[in-house]
């Protein structure tokens, strides 16, 4: 049997075991990272894990011990030492007018390291806030690491609109440029509540299915071809992939759903307007206007620096 710890990013690291280890699924140990000692939860590793392993050779993670009843005692101190260093750097950093948020304080279950993840809209000179901080915490090595938006919901977690915990916590192990054009190109309302997740910056999942959205479009007329109906002449204005309609607004200015099947192209322009998107957005909170093409803008949303 193989065994594995999740540290970052969703990824499975093998278990550098010595021969005699006895470990169960789902059990707390002690490892060795680079940071120092942590503890982890015990994963048992299926067969196409393994496969991945043997194809891109991970570095095993040393295992350390078992943690006992007392292990875990302390390992609950620990945590609430984190919320407490957590507040307390809050203090200083508000002390010292620095345009940063904290979002999580993470410490070595040997107590020689602390670090501070962060995210702030530019760079931050914590020089003098690195000082309070040393003087604060005494015999412990100081790790104060800027994170993007997307890594800090991926810390802190949570369930997303469709019900299930969001997916840079679960398993995405990157993120992936995403742009308004997905959502676009899908029909997706261009509203923030449908397209933007709890990190504010555009669903991850919009890149799911958009090859099948592109698929489908192949099949069906574009928006602002002119087609005859059963109804009339009249033009394209929305593309219903999932249904394999389209809807067509007719000379009357009425806008019907109609089958490929039941519509035909024509040549030649049609006298019909349709309405043209528009890229602005307002938010329900408040009167402020914005750019769509503002959600585009995803520089620094994601660090890697967890």
């Amino acid at each position: 049997m193989k065994f594995a710890v999740r540290i970052i990013k969703n990824q499975f690291y093998p278990l550098k075991i010595s021969d005699g280890a006895n470990l169960r699924h789902g059990q707390m140990v002690l490892v060795r990272t680079e940071k120092g000692e942590e503890a982890h939860k015990v994963f048992l590793v299926n067969s196409e894990i393994q496969k991945q392993w043997e194809k891109f050779k991970p570095e095993p993670i040393p295992f350390v011990r078992t943690m006992n009843e007392r292990d875990l005692a302390e390992l609950d101190e620990i945590k609430k030492l984190e919320i407490q260093a957590l507040y307390k750097c809050r203090e200083l950093a508000e002390k010292r007018k620095l345009g940063m948020n904290l979002v999580q304080t993470r410490y070595t279950f040997d107590k020689k390291k602390i670090t501070f993840y962060y995210t702030a809209p530019e760079r931050v000179d914590f020089r003098e806030l690195l000082k309070d901080l040393t003087q604060e915490f005494k015999r412990v090595r100081i790790d104060l690491r800027h994170i993007g938006v997307r890594d800090e919901t991926s810390i802190l977690q949570g369930i997303g609109v469709c019900g299930q915990s969001y997916c840079c916590c679960s398993f995405l192990k990157k993120f992936e440029s995403v742009n308004t054009k997905l959502a676009k190109d899908q029909g997706i309302p261009m509203t923030p509540g449908k397209i933007t997740g709890s990190c504010g910056r555009l669903l991850c999942c919009l890149n799911y299915e958009y090859s099948n959205y592109l698929e489908a479009a192949k099949t069906l007329p574009p928006v602002g071809s002119g087609v005859m109906t059963p109804d009339g002449i009249g033009k394209v204005a929305v593309l219903n992939f999932l249904k394999g309609s389209v809807g067509v607004k007719l000379e009357d200015g009425k806008i019907k759903d109609y089958l490929k099947k039941d519509i035909e192209m024509i040549d030649g322009e049609v006298n019909i307007e349709i309405e043209g998107e528009d890229n602005r957005l307002n938010y329900s909170e408040g009167d402020e206007v914005i750019d769509i093409k503002s959600l585009d803008n995803d520089k620094n949303s994601s660090t890697g620096n967890i």
